[in-house]
């Protein structure tokens, strides 16, 4: 991407999202229009949305890595009936409808058991900074909604290694992925540990080199496990879990997260690129009704099993409404199931198009909802 281009994609993000975020509609929804509105469909500013997703996509890898560090075992264990418990009855009870009306629409089973799953997904950064925006998290329906949200995002790591497995992500992991992820196990926490006392203790207090201390650590082991055919966000993943219950968490969380913010921020202008507007033109019932119907069947489904298992009206309700949107690790997983050959390109399309409709129209359902 040519300088003036990225310029022109900086504006475009700096124009819009602080005016959806007015609005009310959330920074995600400003961030994907922003990429419709520069993309080959829009002004054409770079008519190759996959080369910046490819670069994007540490964003969606520091997220996984500031999940890890949230995976500390007594907040782990004190939301565990949350996580565990509510977390499976969510993806569960939305997942195997969706599959199930999958594979009366042609899809093989894998293929109908990944989209159920990837439909399931909620946006994470959509609707926790939401929720601490309205200071909800504290609430009942606000720490529920956040160990689903845990649920979910820490599933997408199992799923991912199944993809692998299956070769549907790339090339299945070998002998040599279990052996990185044994010596990830013994050396990874001391390597850590040592490396960030060396940063604090010469480092002066340096912010900036505490941050690339950071990103050295989260992006290394991505980087290291994704040389062996695993997922870069697994590694990611399971570098934050190792120090989760370090004396540097917090500080951990401070330096990663603007850059996790802007390149997340950036994965979703890429995704925004990406959509197909041709064939939202084209088949607009189709693409809207399949967003439509997204929202409704995630509604009704969270709504119902969260009532069957003892919630109060108003809470479940809530909850139903906040988690029915598409989530980021939808494109992530519907990506990757293009790209091994699981789904069709054109499926992809429609759903990407789809889950970001739901996004887009999830505000609107907010807002009917507080009125």
């Amino acid at each position: 991407m040519s300088a003036t281009a990225f310029l022109i994609l900086l504006a475009a993000a700096v124009l819009l999202v602080p005016l959806f975020k007015r609005m009310g509609l959330g920074s995600v929804l400003g961030y994907l229009v922003a990429g419709m509105a520069v993309g080959p469909y829009g002004l054409r500013v770079d008519s190759q949305p996959d080369a910046i997703l490819h670069t994007a996509a540490l964003g969606v890898t520091l997220l996984m890595f500031l999940i890890g560090l949230e995976l500390q075992p007594s907040r782990l264990w004190a939301l565990r009936r949350q996580v565990f418990g509510l977390g499976t009855l969510q993806m569960a009870g939305v997942a195997l409808p969706v599959a199930a009306l999958a594979t009366v629409f042609g899809l093989g089973r894998a293929a109908a058991a990944l989209v159920g799953v990837a439909i399931a997904m909620s946006s994470t950064a959509y609707i926790l900074p939401l929720l601490a925006e309205r200071r909800e998290l504290t609430t009942r329906f606000g720490r529920e909604s956040f160990a689903i949200l845990l649920f979910q995002d820490v599933s997408v790591i199992p799923i991912l290694a199944l993809l692998a497995l299956a070769g549907a992500g790339g090339k299945p992991p070998g002998w040599s992925a279990l052996a990185a992820l044994g010596l990830l196990a013994v050396l990874g926490r001391p390597v850590l540990a040592t490396m960030f006392r060396y940063v604090a203790r010469f480092g002066s207090g340096n912010r900036e080199l505490f941050a690339a201390a950071a990103l050295l650590g989260a992006v290394g082991i991505a980087v290291g496990l994704s040389s062996v055919g695993l997922s870069a966000s697994l590694g990611a993943f399971l570098a934050g879990v190792l120090l989760a219950d370090s004396e540097f968490r917090h500080e951990l969380e401070a330096a990663i997260e603007p850059f996790e913010s802007l390149l997340l921020g950036l994965f979703f202008i890429a995704v925004g690129m990406g959509i197909q507007l041709p064939l939202l033109a084209a088949q607009p019932f189709l693409v809207v009704g399949l967003g439509v119907g997204i929202l409704l069947l995630k509604a009704c489904m969270l709504f119902v099993w969260r009532r069957a298992v003892g919630g109060d009206t108003a809470t479940s309700l809530t909850l139903a409404i906040f988690l029915a949107c598409g989530g980021e690790f939808a494109f992530v997983l519907l990506a990757n199931a293009g790209a091994g050959g699981l789904l069709h390109r054109a499926t992809v399309e429609l759903l990407t198009a789809a889950v970001a409709v739901s996004m887009a129209l999830a505000p609107f359902l907010l807002m009917l909802q507080t009125d």
